[in-house]
């Protein structure tokens, strides 16, 4: 994974033969031409939840259709700056057996991201 400067406040992510770019809203001085890196660390536990609570459903039989992922994030009041909390709600596809809930809930919680902001890694900042 790479990251490269790109205009204004803007940078552009290289991943695996992918590129994305991220950039700050008008008030942080971007031109808010992509979703900011807060935005997108948030979107990725999002997606993470998401696709472990599809491979539970395809793993049971059931239909994805329907499902998605509701997210919602507030920052902190203090320093440092930082994501303070994050909501997730599942929308269950139609039909989704009630009983299952529980399970589907469990599987989904455990998702690398999510796993991985309980378990924090070990973050390293060099210069090169």
């Amino acid at each position: 994974m790479d990251v490269r400067f790109a205009a204004g406040e803007s940078y552009e992510v290289a991943v695996r033969g992918h590129r994305l770019l991220v950039d700050q809203p008008p008030e942080a001085g971007g031109d808010d031409a992509a979703p900011t890196p807060t935005e997108l660390f948030v979107a990725s536990l999002a997606t993470c939840v998401a696709f472990y609570a599809g491979r539970y459903l395809t793993r049971h039989g059931l239909d994805r259709d329907g499902l998605g992922v509701s997210v919602t994030y507030r920052m902190a009041a203090d320093r440092p700056a930082r994501v303070a909390g994050i909501r997730l709600s599942l929308r269950l596809p139609h039909g989704f057996p009630q009983a299952r809930t529980q399970a589907l809930l469990a599987v989904a919680s455990h998702c690398t991201v999510h796993n991985s902001l309980v378990s924090p890694p070990t973050v390293t900042v060099e210069v090169l």
